[in-house]
């Protein structure tokens, strides 16, 4: 099937100026004029009682204002910046220049080159302001925070006419806990359209992400993503863990490959939750060099490519592997458990490593092998049986 050309830059505002008519005079909307994200911000805008002629007033910023708001995101500032600076570079002939945003809308960093002389770039370049669309009517800004997905904005498609001079582009920001904590913003005034920004913006805002995420304290990252993909690269999903197993955070790219199960909020969630295999294999991986593919079976049956990394930043020493000597067990029933023990791990064993494929054949759950299998905090990971561990390795 061919593509479809967009339609010339005049023929474009045309359709973008019948459809504002349309929309003001209340005719039905033709679907293909614009994009409906844009119809709904506009509808907005409308219900709480903006008309496009009226003036944008872009309040000023106090000096307190823009310390407070420094020292409010320090954290996410610190893991935007160097992404921001590369951004800048990429777009520094195109007469466009960044904005990042907290999650309301509130300009917390700008950098690239902002023509000052220009009003309309020096009314919104600058930390403390509010760009959103309460504010300002329909921008990328707002439509990126409410939509929560990468977008992009021409001229007439804002709302307000006095904002009919800006291009931009825009995506949220998510934070370790999948949280929309900003967004980053790609504006230009009055320079031509330039939509193949939505991919730029959108791949800068999953490098903030990915920098967010890893600058957590976490004792190991674990890179993921479809068999026959190579890992290591910016399309990875990252999941970062504590050394218990835990879930620190992961990136967006994670969240879709595996999604997490159903909890309350503050709930931990245990890697064990998402992975159907025993956790501490995890750790034993990033003790190789070189770090090898690790084959990563889920509780849906679909299976994942992962490479499990230590971080350079975890303290203590690093978790036992299956050579360590194995931790004694002081309960009387240690035969009978022992026994049980023994014929969940030949199950595993004889299902190469399958703990789904074992759970089925013995008649329990997938939970309960895990609970049998995976070291609690006063079983090491030596307690697994050695031969176990090839399986699940490719």
């Amino acid at each position: 099937m061919l593509a479809v050309a967009p339609p010339p830059p005049a023929e474009r505002q045309q359709l973008i100026a019948q459809a504002r008519s349309a929309l003001l005079s209340q005719r039905p909307l033709p679907a293909a004029l614009v994009e409906p994200w844009i119809v709904r911000s506009w509808q907005r805008c409308l219900a709480h009682g903006h008309r496009p002629a009226q003036p944008v007033a872009f309040n000023t910023v106090s000096a307190a204002t823009v310390q407070r708001t420094a020292d409010q995101h320090a954290t996410l500032l610190r893991a935007a910046r160097p992404v921001l600076a590369q951004l800048s570079r990429a777009i520094a002939g195109m007469h466009y220049f960044a904005l990042l945003t907290d999650a309301r809308g509130v300009v917390i960093e700008v950098q690239g080159p902002v023509d000052r002389r220009d009003p309309r770039a020096r009314a919104i370049g600058r930390v403390g302001i509010d760009l959103s669309e309460a504010a300002v009517g329909t921008t990328a800004i707002g439509a990126a925070l409410a939509e929560l997905q990468p977008v992009w904005l021409h001229r007439g498609e804002h709302f307000f006419d006095a904002n009919s001079g800006y291009s931009c582009a825009g995506a949220p920001l998510f934070d370790p806990q999948g949280q929309c904590v900003g967004m980053l913003d790609l504006t230009g005034v009055d320079v031509p359209e330039r939509p193949e920004l939505r991919h730029l913006v959108a791949r800068s805002a999953r490098a903030m992400e990915d920098a967010l995420l890893q600058q957590r304290p976490h004792a190991l990252l674990l890179r993921i993503n479809w068999p026959g993909s190579t890992l290591g690269g910016e399309g990875d999903g990252l999941v970062a863990l504590d050394a218990d197993g835990t879930l620190v955070g992961t990136n967006s790219m994670a969240r879709q490959l595996v999604p997490q199960p159903l909890r309350r909020p503050g709930m931990p969630v245990h890697c064990s939750d998402l992975l159907a295999l025993p956790w501490p294999l995890l750790f034993d991986a990033a003790q190789r060099q070189p770090a090898a593919p690790l084959d990563l079976p889920l509780w849906s049956g679909l299976r994942l490519q992962g490479m499990a990394l230590r971080s350079h930043a975890a303290r203590g020493p690093a978790r036992p592997t299956h050579a360590a000597p194995a931790a004694p067990v002081a309960s009387g029933t240690a035969p009978l458990r022992a026994a049980e023990t023994a014929l969940i791990r030949q199950a595993v064993q004889d299902a190469r490593g399958n703990v789904a494929e074992a759970a089925r054949a013995l008649g329990i759950s997938r939970a309960t092998v895990y609970r049998k299998l995976g070291p609690s905090k006063q079983r090491s990971a030596a307690e697994l049986e050695p031969k176990v561990a090839p399986a699940l390795y490719k």
